[in-house]
């Protein structure tokens, strides 16, 4: 897509702003856990701009078997806010390391810490 085509596209179509972006991915749950993953610390940078989306998130271990599916149901989620056809890249990182510190308050009690 030519930088004129995006341009016509963010034109028509305003861009949500980050913070929609974030509460539309409280809707996608860790199954394994129980909680949604922006509670959980997982998203680790948002960077929206007319030129297109770029997410870096982690999982909770490198390991985690719900991780594809975890990562589909982000794309399909972020895809639904942001106008047809707009640059959506997610990244999955593994550093830093997720631990519990990145938790929300709210998460933390969910799990009695």
């Amino acid at each position: 897509m030519t930088i004129d085509a995006l341009s016509d596209l963010s034109a028509t179509a305003p861009l949500p702003h980050p913070d929609a972006l974030r509460a539309a991915l409280k809707d996608v749950v860790d199954p394994e856990v129980g909680m949604n993953i922006v509670d959980l610390g997982l998203i680790y940078g948002i960077d929206l701009s007319p030129a297109g989306l770029q997410l870096d998130m982690t999982m909770t271990s490198p390991a985690c078997p719900m991780g594809e599916m975890i990562l589909e149901e982000v794309e399909a989620r972020l895809r639904g806010e942001l106008p047809e056809g707009f640059p959506l890249q997610v990244n999955l990182v593994w550093n830093p390391p997720w631990d519990p510190s990145r938790m929300s308050d709210e998460a933390r009690r969910h799990f009695g810490w």
